[in-house]
């Protein structure tokens, strides 16, 4: 069954649908969402993306990111994707947005307005293998440095969105 993305305008004003991978072929701008985790410590929890990923698999990246469905609001998408990805669910605010787009060497283009949302967790999440290939904890510092360390190691929102990430 095919997946469709919300199609948007740069206001976020819905413009249609799409067949998702059509959409990042042709390269349209759709709505998508960013889910950062923090633990009590205040340590950032991190996914590696499943070497399966149609775009920038065995990278990591915030600890969940999606698209909402056809039809689906925004607050229960990105509480669905967080138990469907990483095996948990709790409260999320939505801190800020903004428009990327990232050209990938198979073709396909994200052309986003993503919706950064922020929690807390305490536990160990119960990773979907086909979404995620590993996890790990880590504090914003060390993080930080990796990625101007190792830039090719991350994913191209994620190192636009981490450097405005505040509890």
């Amino acid at each position: 069954m095919a997946e469709y993305v919300v199609l948007v305008d740069e206001k976020d004003n819905e413009i249609g649908t799409e067949e998702k991978i059509k959409a990042h072929k042709d390269g349209k701008l759709h709505r998508a969402f960013s889910i950062f985790i923090f633990n009590p410590k205040g340590e950032f929890l991190l996914q590696r993306r499943a070497l399966s990923k149609y775009h920038c698999g065995g990278l990591w990246t915030n600890t969940c990111c999606s698209h909402p469905r056809k039809g689906e609001a925004l607050e229960n998408a990105v509480h669905r994707r967080l138990m469907e990805e990483m095996g948990f669910d709790c409260e999320l605010k939505e801190k800020f947005s903004f428009l990327y787009k990232a050209e990938f060497s198979n073709g396909l283009t994200e052309n986003e307005l993503d919706h950064i949302f922020v929690g807390i967790f305490e536990g160990e999440p119960v990773i979907n293998k086909e979404e995620v290939a590993e996890f790990k904890w880590m504090n914003m510092d060390e993080l930080k440095k990796d990625i101007s360390e190792n830039p090719e190691r991350y994913t191209p929102w994620f190192k636009i969105a981490v450097k405005h990430i505040k509890l």
